[in-house]
């Protein structure tokens, strides 16, 4: 029987704890290869090592641990944050945290981790890169019509701004086409059929495959849309203190912000968004309210149709 091994990880050191004949034991090393090789020497091929998703601190960690056949998991934050609550933990300290995941690890079932493929980070670093170009190019755009609202603007510097639109606008092209042939190669089946879906696009697809790790990473559509930031979060203690509900926002803010999107396109195409928007906003809802439960609804639609390999009837739920 091996030991869970808690890890709690910043950006130049890890803190490890672990139980041992009825003892913690507590350890610090360093966030590079050298801290690694150290806590290799400690564990066997039977124990679990157990980390926060932090970031990206974590991950060169955890490939390094599979690499040398360590079991691994890589948990929510939020989930130990909330086990942490459960058990009335006060104190906030990088050795009780990773105290922390070593008793959840102890008490629940684990999910083995597997790192990403390659073209599944590359992916992941394009989209952000053409984000960071889409928000240039909007901060170009903007600069350009307040400076000709001013009622003066040199030629040579309004042929300047327009180049660089344009140029930063050819990067994006360039960056978006290399996307399209990477998630075709590497999700083709799944992203066929999850287009077949009225309301979601190339870009959604391959958001959502990559996220999910083509949706091998999820057992039903619920830990999907907890995992996004599509739940609610419902403020309300006995009769006297009431407040709305909103979105827990601890999940992916690229994917929400796609499929909220999505959501205007399938509450006039998908039947099953038609009719629930149709429902909420007779009910009163307010419309960023209903847009959040179609988002939702596409969701489960995603999930079923991925795991299903199956493509969109116009009947499906």
């Amino acid at each position: 029987m091996g030991k869970f091994i808690g890890i709690d990880i910043s950006k130049q050191t890890f803190d490890v704890c672990f139980l041992n004949n009825g003892k913690w034991i507590h350890q610090v090393f360093e966030n590079k290869t050298t801290g690694f090789k150290k806590l290799q020497k400690i564990l066997s091929t039977e124990d679990w090592a157990v980390m926060e998703a932090s970031g990206t601190y974590y991950l060169p960690l955890a490939e390094y641990l599979h690499g040398i056949g360590i079991k691994v998991s890589v948990v929510n934050p939020l989930v130990i944050k909330r086990f942490s609550q459960t058990n009335l933990y006060r104190a906030k300290t990088d050795k009780k945290d990773a105290k922390t995941i070593a008793e959840y690890a102890e008490k629940y079932e684990l999910k083995k981790w597997n790192p990403e493929s390659e073209n599944a980070k590359k992916l992941r670093q394009l989209y952000t890169r053409i984000e960071m170009l889409e928000k240039q190019i909007h901060q170009n755009n903007s600069q350009l019509e307040a400076f000709l609202a001013s009622g003066f603007l040199d030629k040579s510097l309004k042929s300047e701004i327009k180049m660089t639109i344009k140029y930063l606008g050819n990067k994006k092209l360039k960056l978006e086409n290399e996307m399209d042939k990477i998630s075709v190669e590497q999700y083709s089946e799944t992203m066929v059929n999850l287009q077949t879906i009225p309301g979601v696009g190339k870009q959604t697809a391959m958001m959502m495959c990559l996220i999910t790790g083509n949706f091998e990473n999820f057992d039903n559509y619920k830990q999907l849309v907890a995992f996004v930031g599509f739940s609610p979060r419902i403020y309300q203690s006995g009769t006297s203190v009431k407040g709305k509900g909103h979105i827990c926002k601890m999940g992916k803010s690229q994917v929400r912000k796609l499929l909220y999107l999505c959501s205007w396109s399938a509450k006039r195409w998908n039947k099953r968004c038609k009719e629930m928007y149709e429902r909420l906003k007779a009910k009163g809802k307010p419309e960023k309210v209903i847009k959040i439960a179609i988002a939702n609804k596409l969701i489960k639609q995603i999930f079923a149709i991925a795991k299903s390999k199956q493509k969109y009837q116009i009947n499906f739920n």
